[in-house]
């Protein structure tokens, strides 16, 4: 009998996520959103997708906002967590992959922007499928709509990664033990706990700088307006930003964004 292989990304979004990221709160998206907003310059009502949406913390502060949300994830666990947050039923959830969202209107030229938050680009072995992801985002678009893409910045994180961690969650230890290889940041996660064999995660991202992400939106048909490098609305420095948060729209034509006019930003 043929053995089944997951991607590690179909194993990892259960229930010890829960767990191991339990830290993550509302309160920390709430700031956050505040400062999409401000970005993203978006009227009350407009339609946002949150990509990739975990549990529904951005999604759900979105809501709060006053925007028509949909939050979108593959992980059945996670949605199962965003919809008993969201007793008012004021988000839509769909179970989906990201690089196939359903081929339906409402996922064609329906959302004012589209939100990917927390590195949640970059899970594939092949640009090709990547780029799927961000060619779903254009679709999903209305014409002129926006877009935020938050990932880690490869720089920063190639000199700071801390190789290992521990600590307990709920009498659970867990430790993190993390690497670079072939381009991308390798995460192996153990959970154990008292009188149950360990269990064991891999997260594995692919690292990219802003040239290369430029290039795979303008691939796709999307175009970079600005690069943060934090939520506190920083500018982007490749070698002090933790994060690069790209903001954009769908492009028309020509790319919007061209890195040698880009002064503010230290590459």
């Amino acid at each position: 009998m043929e053995q089944i292989v997951f991607e590690w990304y179909e194993e990892s979004f259960g229930e010890d996520y829960l767990l191991v990221y339990r830290h993550r709160n509302r309160q920390e998206a709430a700031g956050e959103v505040h400062k999409m907003t401000e970005w993203l310059q978006l009227p009350g009502q407009s339609h946002i997708l949150d990509l990739c949406c975990g549990m529904g913390r951005h999604a759900l502060t979105l809501a709060d906002a006053g925007y028509r949300v949909t939050g979108v994830d593959l992980s059945s666990v996670l949605l199962r967590e965003a919809r008993a947050a969201d007793s008012d039923k004021r988000v839509r959830w769909v179970e989906s992959d990201m690089r196939a969202l359903p081929d339906d209107k409402s996922f064609t030229e329906h959302f004012d922007a589209v939100v990917n938050l927390f590195t949640s680009f970059g899970y594939f072995e092949e640009d090709t499928e990547q780029l799927k992801v961000l060619r779903q985002i254009r679709k999903a678009l209305k014409p002129g709509g926006r877009f935020v893409i938050d990932v880690l910045n490869a720089r920063y994180t190639a000199y700071h990664l801390v190789p290992y961690s521990e600590r307990e969650e709920q009498g659970a230890v867990i430790s993190e033990t993390r690497h670079i290889e072939s381009g991308f940041v390798v995460k192996e996660i153990v959970v154990r706990e008292p009188n149950r064999p360990a269990r064991r995660y891999t997260e594995r991202v692919k690292l990219y700088s802003l040239e290369t992400m430029a290039a795979l939106l303008n691939e796709a048909g999307l175009a970079v307006d600005n690069v943060y490098g934090s939520y506190d609305g920083d500018d982007y420095d490749a070698r002090q930003s933790r994060r690069m948060i790209l903001v954009g729209n769908r492009d028309k034509g020509a790319l919007g964004f061209a890195l040698s006019e880009r002064r503010s930003m230290v590459l």
